[in-house]
């Protein structure tokens, strides 16, 4: 396609995006942004499908169904792995699909986007292996300094220790080993690449769920708990997550006047001499929350109980369908999501701001809790390949 045709694709799209977010000023954010990423990719599409077809080609249609494929996953289930596993499939399909139209095209609007998406890939190459491995020390020791020393604030030291000795392996020691010991000793690097494969597609999905926000029109809201300072005082991780489903609380009366009710659930933990949920409920009646509107659940002391208990109430409020949401840290919403839909809970979480620094920490975390909820499954994975390169080693060292 000519210059000359792409403003006039470019002027209607501009317009009608426009018309989107005037339509759309009092919904939640989240709803206008994916309204407007697929209005966008759905232009995007027509647009190179147009500038395909006048030469005869139809690539265009792998990408785009590997989009919709994507969509009917994300809106059956949004707490998933395998929603991030079809969105980065989905960007390589692109990617690819991109270089291959603008050398069949020669299309202005097609190389810019090649251009934009050059950009970042170089960024990310000049930063690098060697450029994370040195972040994760720097987060290591911001965390240390905040931060209590125990095993699960250490994860990016943790990490950062592997990749330094995996660096030196594969600069210095893995050239002086033979064949059959070097592909013997691929198994480390091996599990490690296929654990952050694994990680890449949790994070996107992980990242995916902090952009959904459930609509104004709740019926419960269930703030899950968390550890009580001195045993009695809601923490500032804590208290955040209240704050958060505070806020939505007086958005859906002020939107939709629908009535909510809160469900502060989290029991007694051994060193705790009150149960969180009665913490809570006293932090949100400090916070000017009526005591009408404030359930609890005092029984719960894992976030898959918090689920299953919360469940039990809603279900004697004897609402047809209700609607529920729960708040958390954003980093703790998605794998919240997964145990509520494991309880059988239909729930959408909201994800409350946690440090940055802590972030890292938080999300590895997260994923080593998600990979243990899968273990036989990545066990058996990991024993396939480790099998491959032993059966590999074995025909080396006898070849040699």
């Amino acid at each position: 396609m000519n210059f000359w045709y792409v403003p006039w694709f470019i002027l209607p799209y501009l317009l009608l995006a426009f018309i989107l977010v005037k339509q759309h000023k009092k919904s939640n954010r989240s709803n206008l942004f994916f309204k407007f990423i697929y209005w966008s990719f759905f232009y995007l599409f027509i647009y190179l499908g147009i500038t395909e077809i006048q030469d005869k080609s139809y690539f265009f249609t792998i990408p785009v169904l590997f989009f919709v494929l994507f969509s009917w996953m994300y809106h059956r289930e949004k707490a998933r792995v395998l929603n991030g596993f079809l969105l980065n499939l989905f960007i390589a399909s692109f990617g690819i699909y991109l270089l291959y139209n603008f050398l069949i095209t020669q299309d202005v609007l097609v190389f810019a986007l090649i251009f934009l998406v050059g950009v970042f890939v170089v960024l990310v190459g000049l930063f690098g292996f060697v450029g994370l491995m040195i972040l994760f020390y720097w987060n290591a020791l911001v965390v240390i300094k905040r931060e209590s020393h125990s095993l699960a604030n250490l994860l990016t030291l943790i990490l950062a220790v592997v990749m330094t000795i995996w660096l030196i392996y594969d600069s210095f020691i893995a050239k002086m080993l033979p064949d059959w010991a070097s592909i013997l000793l691929s198994i480390l690097p091996m599990m490690f690449f296929y654990f952050v494969f694994a990680f890449l597609n949790f994070l996107s999905a992980s990242l995916l769920y902090q952009f959904n926000q459930p609509s104004y029109d709740q019926d419960f809201i269930i703030v899950l708990g968390a550890g009580l300072v001195q045993g009695t005082k809601v923490s500032p991780l804590l208290a955040n997550r209240i704050h958060k489903a505070i806020d939505f609380y007086y958005q859906q009366r002020k939107y939709t006047r629908h009535w909510v009710k809160f469900i502060m659930s989290g029991g007694q933990g051994p060193d705790e001499k009150t149960a969180e949920a009665i913490a809570m409920k006293d932090y949100a009646l400090q916070q000017g929350i009526p005591e009408d509107d404030i359930l609890i659940e005092t029984n719960s002391t894992t976030t898959l109980e918090n689920m299953q208990y919360s469940k039990e109430i809603i279900d004697r409020a004897d609402i047809k369908a209700p609607k529920v949401i729960f708040s958390s840290n954003n980093y703790h919403i998605f794998r919240a999501g997964i145990f509520a839909r494991m309880a059988q809970l239909k729930a959408e979480g909201i994800g409350a701001k946690t440090a940055f620094y802590y972030l890292p920490n938080a999300f590895l975390r997260e994923f080593i809790a998600i990979i243990a909820m899968k273990r036989k499954l990545h066990f058996t994975i990991i024993s396939l390949l480790a099998s491959v390169l032993l059966l590999l080693s074995i025909i080396a060292h006898f070849v040699s």
